[in-house]
């Protein structure tokens, strides 16, 4: 079995503060720590349900947060970013039997993390087909556009909820729940201990058919709508090919291939 994980910082267990998830903070080195403990749960969990072969990017910020020097020999990461498309799941392709999703966290617009975003915090809302959309709700799709299924999702409630929405069929776990500036955790050791369990859970023999169904397709026309919080930024991005200015630090691009969505996004947001 060959399985793709795509691993995000704001979700983790704990994390509160934009201080914890800055690599040039002092209080950055701990929440790198338990990312990669979460990371390597869900490594451990695909192993145990049979992935042979496991791609990882780390999907954070610069790219560089996860202490390599733990995983196993059947991984191989990407780290940095290439300024490909595809972004938090680059490199992925039909070959993949899953992809799964750690720290992920609630989408811009939402209450469900402090820390809530999607993909920068000059984007106040993005919208695919009038859904707000979140990083997960994003690259999940462009997931499914090669047929790899979105199994699993750890990260804080908010962003489960939207996942289960999306895609009933998901495994999650939920680490926390932000309220206002604060946020409700459960303890890290356990969040690794279910993030180990869903992933095998999720991946397990038993669950193969769920797991077609889990293929977040892409619809037969995509319309996304990104709302800056800064016009100037609207305008800017609005100059993309295709790309419509509606006004109100709105822009619009729409397109039947999905890969061409994420191409856009790739330019309109900055991302």
């Amino acid at each position: 079995m060959k399985v793709y994980i795509s691993s995000d910082i704001e979700g983790t267990a704990g994390i509160t503060n934009w201080n914890e998830a800055e690599k040039d903070h002092k209080d950055y080195t701990e929440f790198r720590d338990l990312m990669t403990g979460e990371v390597l749960a869900a490594v451990d969990g695909a192993i145990a349900a049979g992935a042979s072969e496991i791609v990882l990017k780390d999907a954070h910020d610069s790219g560089r947060n996860i202490l390599t020097g733990e995983l196993p020999d059947c991984v191989r990461i990407v780290r940095g970013w290439s300024g490909h498309p595809l972004s938090m799941v680059q490199e992925i392709d039909a070959s993949f039997d899953a992809v799964i999703f750690t720290g992920y966290h609630s989408r811009a617009g939402a209450e469900g993390n402090p820390l809530a975003h999607t993909m920068n915090l000059d984007i106040g809302e993005l919208r695919l087909n009038g859904v707000p959309a979140s990083e997960f709700h994003l690259h999940a799709t462009a997931a499914g556009y090669y047929g790899v299924p979105a199994v699993f999702l750890s990260g804080d409630a908010g962003i489960c909820a939207d996942a289960e929405k999306l895609n009933p069929g998901i495994e999650t776990v939920a680490t926390m729940e932000g309220i206002g500036r604060s946020t409700f955790s459960i303890a890290p050791k356990l969040a690794r201990a279910k993030i180990k369990e869903g992933v095998k859970r999720a991946l397990s023999a038993s669950r193969a058919g769920n797991r077609t169904a889990c293929v977040m397709k892409p619809a037969a026309e995509t319309v996304m709508e990104v709302f800056f919080t800064n016009p100037v930024s609207a305008y800017k991005a609005s100059f993309y090919p295709g790309a419509t200015h509606v006004g109100n630090r709105t822009v619009r691009f729409a397109h039947s291939d999905f890969f061409e969505i994420m191409r856009a996004q790739k330019f309109i947001l900055g991302a």
